[in-house]
């Protein structure tokens, strides 16, 4: 019999017979199990390159044209998720000044964090109207076009850049 650790640092026995194929008990005790490789199937990614593409212009431009840092998460967010959004927003470059739209599509959470600066010139209010289109068009299922459109309307309603004289 092997032995393995668990979390608490107690050590368990680990019967090599009862592991699956391809696994084995190392010196160390750790279990290492080998995995056969796939490709990822359509239904691993939500978007295609092409779309990823124009996700990726869109955020260039509404950074571009408002001044402000745009950015999306998707994915899950845990069992906190506004703490999480918040977690993210502030690991963003130039966070004061960063706008993150957070969708998790499994949670149906969909949050816009925006940092001190980027507050100024995008209130909750315009923020709110941008989640309720992004969420119109998820409940379609059409997350692309409701993160396009959000992303879209965020910038609009941020305005153009402001200039120093």
């Amino acid at each position: 019999m092997a032995t393995g650790e668990h979390a608490h640092g107690e050590v368990a026995a680990v019967d090599p017979a009862d592991l699956p194929f391809g696994s084995v008990v190392t010196a160390s005790g750790r279990v290492s199990a080998a995995e056969i490789y796939r490709d990822p199937s359509p239904s691993d990614h939500p978007f295609t390159p092409i779309q990823l593409t124009r996700l990726d212009e869109s955020l260039t431009m509404a950074s571009r044209e408002s001044g402000l840092r745009f950015s999306v998460y998707l994915g899950d967010l845990g069992d906190a998720p506004s703490e999480r959004v918040g977690e993210l927003h502030d690991q963003l470059e130039g966070s004061s000044e960063a706008v993150l739209v957070a969708v998790s599509p499994g949670q149906r959470v969909v949050e816009v964090r925006t940092g001190p600066e980027a507050r100024l010139r995008l209130p909750d209010r315009s923020a709110k109207l941008a989640v309720m289109s992004m969420v119109a068009s998820f409940k379609e299922g059409d997350l692309f076009g409701g993160l396009l459109s959000g992303l879209r309307m965020l910038a609009d309603q941020a305005g153009g850049r402001r200039r120093i004289h």
